[in-house]
Formats: structure tokens, sequence, C-alpha cells
């Protein structure tokens, strides 16, 4: 039994390092994948039940994307997956029914490559996949954030500004071709240029309208200063607000990467009315995994909105190592990027996830009436105390802020 059990214990600490190396979990795509291959099928049902959740009282349910999206996926080989989130019937309204897209990527070229090579096989990457989107007839589609480059506001090397662009720049340009031929919303996450204040540098979501036409960004609004995340190098805090967008497919907003740590800033774009708040991320696994499927999900519920959350796959190398300030020795490279990306609903509900090491799309049906019945079964807007925490935050933020804490005045007493 101890021979057996060392030899479980040596083959897992394989299938481990296997596994980090590859991005895989112990061989599979993600753990939805992983479970439904090793469980009975009964016991997979219950445990999705407990993982996913039910959408209306029932298990997710599966759409098959049109065959012209799936030869893509096969032909340039990405994962695409479906679902479909209903809403109950109403009898005063119709179904609002939206299908929205999710792109996860790895970069195109290594980052040793010169940099206009990069630009143009990250768009000839990117095509087939939104092409596919279109193909599959989604309305709204959002890119990961700082879809354009490499990941490598770990670096503080000034080099790489040279993928900074104005607002209306080239990858706007385009995308904006694929939001007319598909009369799609497109959201295009991108390190912008300001050039009307001085050339600063925004880490920026740009909304481009089904015509084509840019309807407005919002600047990611918290700057991460952990582990190899030193992006206030290369910008700061956004000025921009909780901005919600009034599309034609339904209001939307985007809380980018790591705004989703902090439950205000999703409360800010609920209360000004979003019904879909996509977070394109760019996270690795060691720093945030255990948080990635449960931040989105929880806000999700809390706001009573639909939640789109993209993170990028693949582990991106610099030609120069750098360090964190953190002790650990000098290293070329952030770690893992896993991926995962999925939707999530105001019912608690949510899809599997995309592969953690593979390039993506995936696509969800979504009943925006769901929105409301959620808020009108729970009553979270109602039974909120704005005014209890206005007062907090209010008293918060002055300097002779005394927190309300009422001690045991028995506390220090010394027992006889």
């Amino acid at each position: 039994m101890e021979r057996s059990e060392g030899i479980e214990k040596e083959n897992g600490s394989v299938e481990e390092k296997q596994s980090f190396k590859d991005g895989s979990i112990c061989g599979y795509d993600s753990l939805q994948r992983l479970l439904s291959a090793n469980l009975k099928p009964q016991i997979f049902q219950e445990v999705s039940r407990l993982l996913l959740g039910l959408n209306c009282g029932r298990p997710l349910e599966t759409i098959v994307p049109p065959k012209s999206a799936i030869a893509l996926s096969s032909k340039h080989d990405f994962d695409i997956q479906a679902f479909s989130f209903s809403a109950d019937k109403e009898l005063l309204r119709e179904p609002r029914v939206v299908r929205v897209g999710l792109i996860q990527n790895s970069i195109a070229l290594p980052t040793t490559a010169p940099f206009l090579d990069q630009k143009k096989a990250i768009f000839k990457k990117l095509r087939p996949i939104i092409e596919a989107a279109g193909a599959s007839g989604v309305n709204i589609l959002c890119l990961q954030e700082a879809w354009m480059m490499p990941f490598a506001f770990c670096t503080r090397e000034k080099r790489w500004c040279e993928f900074a662009e104005p607002d209306n720049g080239e990858s706007t340009q385009f995308l904006q071709e694929f939001a007319c031929k598909y009369n799609m919303v497109i959201i295009n996450p991108i390190l912008e240029r300001d050039v009307n204040h001085g050339e600063t540098l925004w880490n920026t979501a740009i909304i481009i309208g089904n015509h084509g036409n840019i309807i407005g960004k919002h600047r990611k609004n918290h700057i991460p200063r952990v582990g190899d995340f030193n992006e206030s190098t290369y910008y700061m805090e956004g000025n921009t607000g909780h901005p919600v967008f009034e599309t034609t497919y339904g209001k939307i907003a985007v809380n980018i990467c790591y705004g989703r740590h902090h439950p205000l800033n999703w409360l800010a774009f609920g209360l000004n009315g979003a019904e879909i708040v996509f977070n394109p991320s760019a996270t690795v696994g060691e720093l945030s995994e255990p948080m990635w499927p449960i931040e989105a999900r929880n806000a999700a519920i809390a706001n009573s909105y639909f939640v789109g959350s993209i993170n990028r796959v693949g582990t991106e190398i610099f030609p120069n190592p750098f360090t964190s300030g953190d002790g650990k020795p000098q290293h070329p490279d952030f770690g893992h990027f896993y991926g995962s990306s999925h939707f999530s609903a105001p019912d608690a509900s949510c899809t599997p996830s995309l592969s953690r090491y593979k390039d993506g799309l995936l696509i969800s049906d979504m009943d925006l009436n769901l929105c409301r019945q959620l808020k009108d079964k729970w009553g979270f807007r109602m039974t909120a105390r704005y005014e209890l925490y206005a007062d907090i935050l209010a008293r918060y933020l002055k300097p002779d802020f005394e927190p309300q804490v009422i001690p045991d005045p028995l506390l220090h007493k010394k027992s006889s």
C-alpha cells in the first residue's frame, strides 16, 4: 500500500509539472472537460449543477455553432463553444435575446519579433476568429485586454509604448470593417495614446457601434501594483468614471481587468444601468486563478446583470529578464495566462470555461429580461442601504476618520 501511494504521489507530481508546462489541467482543456471525462454521467450532472448553477431551474442549454464557424475553428485551431441563457416568459414584454461573443488568444509571434510584424500577425490571427463570430450571428463581441500586443506591462521597458495608438487608430479601423460587415458591436481594448492630452497613455476599451461608428470609450479604473503587474509604469487610473453605453442590442459596460477585484467598481456600472458588463483581462494562474470563477459571477448575482470574463492564453517570454520587487529571482515571463473565459448570469448560472491554453471563441445567447426578473425576485436594489454606505464612505475619506469599533470593556481585564 505504501509503495502504491508513493507511485501515485510521484505520478501526480509528474502530471502537475506537465499541466504547468502545457497549460492543461492533467491533459484536459478545462476543469469541466476533466470532470466530464472522469465522472459517471449522473455524478457529473450533479457536480455541474453545483459548479455552474441552473438557469431558470434547468441546466444551461448548449448551442451548435454554424458549420462555417466550426470549419474556421478547425482550420485555425481555436476552441469554440456556445450556450444559451433563458429567462422566464413574461406577459407584457417580448424576450430580449442578444448573442454575445468573447475572444481569448495568445500572441501570434514571439516578443522578440519586429513590432510591425507582431501587429500584422495578430491581425491575421484574429481575423478568422472574428469571422467565426460574425458567421455565428454574434451581436456584441469583446476582445481581450491589450489584444494588439504582448502584455509587456511587467517589464517596465518604455519601448513597448510603441504599440499604443489613438482611439481611432489601426485596430479600431480593422474592427470597424467587421462591425459594418456583420452589424456587430465590438469592444476593442487597447493601449491608448491620447494625442489631445500630451500623448498620455491609457488602458482603454473603445466601443465600436454596429454601423462602424465609435460610440465612446472607457479607461481602466484600477491599476494593479502586485507581483509582476507594474502597470503604473505605463498608465495611471482612468478618468472616464463608470460609463454605460446604450447600443442597439442593450446597455453594456467594460470593467477592465483589475477592476474585477473591487466590488464597488462592479456596483457603479450596475447603478448606471448596465445589462452586460465585460471584463477583458490578462491574468496568470499563480496569482489569481482561484479568484477567477468567483468574482465576476458574484458581481453578476449582486448587480443583476450578465458578465463576460475574458483572459488571454499562453506564456509570453520577454527578451530581458525582470524582477518584481518581491525577492524572487529575475525571470523573463509573467507565468501562464490561463484563458478560461466564461459568461455569468444574474441567476447565478454560468457557462463552462473555454480552454486553459488554447485560443477560443465563446458565444452565448442571453435574454436580457432575466436582469429585471432577478431584480424583482431578490430586491437587492430595494433592500440595499445606500445611505449607510454613502455615510461610511464619506467619513472614511476624511483624514480624521475613526473606525466604528466598540471594544468589550472587559477585553483587557486580567483573569483572577
